[in-house]
């Protein structure tokens, strides 16, 4: 129990050795899906990098200057079985317009060409990101390591994306506010994420990235109106009713996979609208302690991993590959640590949280218990606690 108090067990030399046994697990598994794989079609028949084939599809349809047609169901699976076969399942596309731009970009190579490009480019953009939070020399392999890099590759999914906005964003913030706006209205492709951002930055003063921010995204939906049109905005609007019933309420992509307060609830039997009470009680909980924490004087780094963390509590729609944001969370904590020192379980904690994503899944649908959604619990309340005992020690410092 003493070791897990001070985390003394994981040394230096034990969490390189941990990165390179789950390193290693990755390779395997990647060379596996490869190997056993015809065509453009893993062993399931499911298209390589699965998710991304719904970014691909749509990309297609944007080059024959249909920009509406993702946004229909039917449509959209009727493109990916062109591609992929009839037999390849529906990968719905449920972004919104802006996205198109770059869907439409990687639409105009071969698609495992395209695949390649799209998860090498974001991942050396997220190791950029987290190398820059923590700069320390054993942060790249511990950062490619994080086992939701396994999840996110194996989906072809957005997560270094939107660890890379959302981490640089935060380090430049101080450095840099109006590219850290710039960053932040990025992040409206994945809107979900970005909520509690305005709310953070303006309880902080930083209205000048508040400012760029807001600019960014009425620019990205001005050159969207310009390049498609309205049409492709209604089209959007009517497509979030099946996101939100299909998708989100009745589950189809599976509660299991889904990491939220909400998909815990519906995990567990319960009605659409206790889940949903419970969603807003978090959300309003996580708002609270965000405005609260941002309007102090407490340390950047833990005000960055509160928003990092709180806005993963925030959303209803957390899949198990979104579990990538938690690594600049992790990243701003431990530098935190590493310069201040860390409080009683903090490293062993941390160490829970990073592996928390290479279990999530399959215990949630055996166990019916979303790992995941624990580990994002637990970050959040580390910071909380964290900033709450740093303020104590200011108050008690400042009466002697």
């Amino acid at each position: 129990m003493n070791s897990l108090a001070s985390g003394n067990w994981l040394t230096l030399a034990r969490l390189r050795a941990y990165s390179l046994i789950l390193l290693g697990l990755a390779a395997l598994a990647l060379v596996a899906l490869f190997a056993t794989s015809t065509g453009l079609n893993d062993y399931q028949g499911r298209p390589l990098g699965t998710d991304f084939s719904n970014v691909y599809a749509a990309g297609k349809y944007v080059l024959e200057r249909k920009p509406e047609a993702p946004f229909n169901p039917p449509l959209q699976h009727k493109k990916e079985q062109e591609i992929f076969g009839e037999k390849t399942p529906f990968y719905g596309w449920h972004y919104p317009p802006i996205f198109l731009f770059l869907a439409a970009a990687l639409a105009l190579f071969p698609y495992l060409i395209a695949l390649a490009l799209w998860q090498l480019s974001t991942l050396a953009l997220y190791l950029a990101s987290i190398r820059a939070i923590l700069p320390r020399a054993e942060v790249w392999l511990s950062a490619l390591a994080f086992p939701a890099v396994l999840i996110n590759i194996a989906h072809g999914h957005n997560g270094f994306l939107t660890a890379a906005l959302i981490g640089g964003g935060l380090w430049l913030l101080d450095r840099k506010p109006v590219a850290a706006g710039i960053l932040f209205g990025l992040l409206i492709y994945k809107p979900q994420f970005g909520v509690l951002i305005p709310l953070a930055l303006a309880a902080g003063g930083y209205w000048r990235a508040f400012v760029a921010a807001g600019v960014t995204v009425l620019a990205l939906c001005a050159a969207t109106y310009f390049a498609f049109g309205i049409g492709v905005w209604d089209a959007f609007r009517e497509s979030m009713t099946f996101t939100r019933e299909i998708v989100l309420e009745k589950g189809d992509t599976g509660f299991h996979k889904i990491q939220s307060v909400f998909a815990a609830f519906r995990l567990l039997g319960a009605p659409v609208t206790l889940a949903y009470a419970a969603q807003g009680i978090v959300f309003a909980a996580a708002a609270a302690c965000l405005v609260w924490l941002w309007r102090s004087e407490k340390a950047f780094a833990l005000k960055a991993s509160a928003l990092i963390s709180g806005s993963m509590l925030a959303t209803p729609y957390l899949l198990d590959y979104d579990l990538m944001i938690a690594a600049p969370a992790i990243a701003f904590l431990a530098a935190h640590g590493l310069a201040k020192g860390f409080a009683p379980y903090e490293k062993s904690a941390l160490a829970f949280v990073f592996v928390a994503p290479l279990l999530t899944r399959t215990l949630a649908e055996q166990t019916y218990l979303p790992l995941g959604l624990f580990a994002v619990i637990l970050l959040f309340g580390m910071v909380m606690r964290r900033s709450a005992q740093d303020a104590a020690a200011f108050r008690h410092t400042a009466n002697i």
